[in-house]
């Protein structure tokens, strides 16, 4: 069964990250992720058009933490602290051990292996900690990149919509991981 047993969003490195908890910090770095229209485009996503929006994103994410509902990392490199990307763990289908993956990242730091390093991370911890037997994700088919990065992380693609509560992305496709 999924252990939720979780009351804040633990820190976990990789070689050149630190995982860490949103805060109020990460104000500006959040409203530039979530200002990106061709990433929200495939996620189907409102693009804010006020720094309050954000601000009242970051204080949702807290209060899902705290009903554990969700967990949300912020993506640093270790030594800058600052926000360069973003993965949750949500969608919770407890009865069959399900947890649905998302993530997104700055522009400037794409293509450098660090989200699939991050992922990595997350996907263990997913595993061992929540004790998850299947995880799912849901990118737009049309983003080659996301894609690429799932199967080069042996996600396989799949007919079935499992968790899949998305219905405003165009092209949605299924991918999941075994434990």
């Amino acid at each position: 069964m999924l252990k939720l047993d979780f009351s804040a969003v633990p820190h976990l490195t990789t070689e050149r990250l630190l995982l860490r908890s949103i805060d109020a910090q990460d104000l500006k770095a959040i409203h530039q992720l979530r200002s990106d229209e061709a990433v929200n485009i495939m996620v189907g996503r409102e693009t804010p058009t006020a720094l309050s929006q954000s601000r009242e994103f970051i204080t949702k994410i807290g209060d899902l933490v705290e009903n554990r509902e969700c967990l949300y990392w912020v993506l640093a490199f270790k030594e800058e602290n600052s926000l360069i990307g973003t993965i949750s763990c949500w969608n919770f289908d407890i009865e069959n051990e399900i947890v649905e993956i998302g993530y997104e990242m700055l522009p400037e730091f794409r293509g450098k292996g660090l989200m699939k390093e991050a992922l990595k991370k997350v996907i263990e911890y997913t595993f061992q900690r929540l004790n998850a037997k299947l995880i799912t994700a849901f990118p737009s088919g049309v983003n080659a990149n996301s894609v690429g990065l799932l199967k080069a992380l042996n996600f396989q693609f799949s007919n079935n919509p499992y968790n899949n509560k998305h219905t405003n992305v165009a092209d949605i496709v299924s991918y999941i991981l075994k434990k």
